[in-house]
């Protein structure tokens, strides 16, 4: 796992320190996706926290100290329900089948959320910012995971060098979705980008003589969905 950044606190209650920090993100997120970072002033993420000012410096330093703790929470619950589906299913194409499925929910429900760290995630100090690319390279890990996996099992047809680079291709997929909603969204609804997406990355994935099952069905949907706009 990867570790995370020590935020000093003048409170010793550890249930108490996670519990107000939770309240600051929450009131946090939506400034910062309202306001943006530097239009936020820290009297407005106490105030919308419910604490005085007073009392939110005794959970965190600064208001990087927020951004580094909202960055944190967003990969933190990104990558806790994409670990999920890990859990369910047989060989490497299915958990890989299941897991983009997943994470393109996680990018659509927390859209905002994702942009906000990409928008902002520079005004973060070095060293928060080295523990908040790691987290992002913890999750890219997951595919890569997965898709080393199906190496082992036979279930994916790809080249060990390029394991990497097809683990950071899913996960900017689902930026797409996030980034590009603006014009996505009028073309495709995301179960039709989900199967779109999924059948072109299998079936670069699969031998030559097979072919991913849902294929013939997303060309259908696909096909509707452009005639339709």
């Amino acid at each position: 796992m990867c570790p995370k950044k020590h935020i000093p606190s003048a409170v010793k209650d550890p249930k108490l320190i996670e519990t107000r920090r939770q309240q600051i993100v929450a009131a946090a997120v939506n400034l910062f996706v309202e306001k943006g970072f530097h239009g936020t002033t820290t009297r407005e993420i106490a105030r919308e926290s419910g604490l005085s000012i007073g009392a939110l410096y005794e959970y965190v330093e600064s208001k990087e100290d927020v951004l580094y703790l909202v960055c944190d929470n967003i990969h933190t619950t990104l990558e806790t329900r994409l670990r999920r589906t890990l859990t369910e299913a047989g060989n490497a194409r299915e958990s890989l089948r299941s897991a983009i499925r997943q994470y393109l929910y996680v990018m659509d429900d927390m859209q905002d959320d994702v942009l906000l760290i990409y928008q902002e995630s520079k005004s973060l100090p070095l060293e928060a910012l080295h523990f908040v690319l790691g987290k992002e390279e913890q999750i890219t890990g997951i595919f890569a995971d997965i898709l080393r996996r199906g190496i082992e099992d036979g279930s994916l047809r790809l080249d060990p060098g390029a394991v990497t680079l097809m683990a950071h291709n899913i996960i900017v997929l689902g930026q797409m979705w996030a980034f590009r909603r603006w014009a996505l969204q009028r073309h495709y609804t995301l179960e039709e980008y989900i199967r779109v997406q999924t059948s072109l990355l299998l079936n670069e994935l699969m031998s030559p003589d097979e072919t991913d099952d849902t294929d013939t069905q997303v060309k259908k949907e696909e096909g509707e969905a452009v005639r339709g706009n």
